[in-house]
């Protein structure tokens, strides 16, 4: 026992994997450290969401969220699942706010660090924890041999930058699955607060953030670096009595409006009562009941290593395009 080290929580921490670990001081905090507040500023113009504002609705939320993850679980359970096919033991995990149970359940021996921005988030994970924010990884090079991330993607302000920095992570032919809302996520809120906002206003502001067009996930993962890169997606419809039953859900999720540029005053009763309005008279089933779209982008990629397979060179294919199709040619 002399040589293994005791991590938060007396959880025993082998010296490799200690390692990997380091504190960046003003980033992030180990779950036993005191969290300190302090005052959003922009690291760039680009900035699109208040990332301050998150942390705070996240730590407001923790102990109420496991009324409202429906979500969160059902995502879990289909990205762990996507694991099925491969013939690959991971030892060296990091949760990305992917439901506990379900990696629990299926890696009993591998050690895994659980990360979120909101230290009250962490407080009832039963191993390591680690509050970190995701555009700033506190891990060292080739550490992990899996990264799973689950529906808290879209809220980063520099996504090409956090892929890179989970690849840099990894180990060679370690491995990247996210799970991210893309799309046409919640398109019917948006379209009814557009509408909403237009009549009583007389003009618009954002009030939903925007989400990554499954198109361009593809690229992504390739201009970070991964190899075999894989997207596919998927969309789930929940039905709720009306619209503001949806928008509660929401603000119980954590999963209302961060946007840096958004309407300065305060959101009025009255336009979330138009809102809701028309909202019913356009999307609202035989039932009476409203949906509300989500669409869930998967993501897939490996860290490069020379064991995987890799396409051929130009010119150097053992067969024609004409044998493999089985047709005939002619000269013109």
């Amino acid at each position: 026992m002399d040589n293994l080290i005791k991590g938060p929580k007396n959880f025993i921490i082998p010296p490799d994997v200690h390692l990997l670990l380091f504190v960046w001081v003003q980033k992030c905090h180990i779950d036993s450290m005191t969290q300190k507040k302090f005052k959003f500023k922009a690291s760039n113009e680009s900035d699109l969401f208040n990332r301050s504002l998150i942390r705070l609705r996240r730590d407001k939320i923790s102990t109420t969220f496991a009324n409202h993850d429906f979500l969160k679980k059902e995502i879990s359970h289909r990205l762990v699942d996507n694991l099925g096919d491969i013939k690959k033991s991971f030892d060296i995990i990091l949760n990305l706010n992917v439901d506990e149970s379900c990696l629990t359940r299926r890696f009993k021996q591998a050690f895994i660090i659980s990360q979120d921005l909101s230290l009250n988030m962490l407080k009832n994970v039963s191993g390591i924890s680690i509050q970190a924010d995701e555009e700033y990884l506190p891990y060292k090079n080739q550490g992990l041999e899996l990264v799973l991330s689950c529906l808290n993607l879209h809220w980063v302000n520099d996504l090409p930058g956090t892929l890179i920095q989970i690849l840099r992570s990894l180990k060679p032919d370690g491995l990247f699955l996210g799970a991210i809302f893309g799309g046409e996520t919640l398109t019917e809120l948006r379209q009814s607060m557009l509408k909403a906002d237009i009549e009583l206003r007389g003009g618009t502001s954002p009030h939903i953030s925007p989400f990554i067009d499954v198109r361009d996930a593809g690229s992504l993962l390739q201009r970070a670096g991964f190899a075999l890169p894989v997207v596919s997606t998927e969309r789930i419809t929940v039905t709720y009595s009306d619209a503001l039953g949806l928008m509660k859900e929401l603000k119980a999720m954590g999963e209302n409006n961060a946007l840096i540029k958004q309407y300065k005053g305060l959101t009025s009763p009255r336009l979330m009562v138009k809102t809701a309005e028309i909202y019913h008279q356009s999307y609202a089933n035989k039932d009476g009941r409203v949906p509300a779209t989500f669409d869930i982008v998967y993501l897939q990629g490996w860290a490069p290593h020379e064991s995987q397979q890799k396409p051929l060179k130009p010119g150097t294919a053992k067969i024609s395009l004409k044998e493999a199709l089985g047709t005939n040619t002619k000269k013109l």
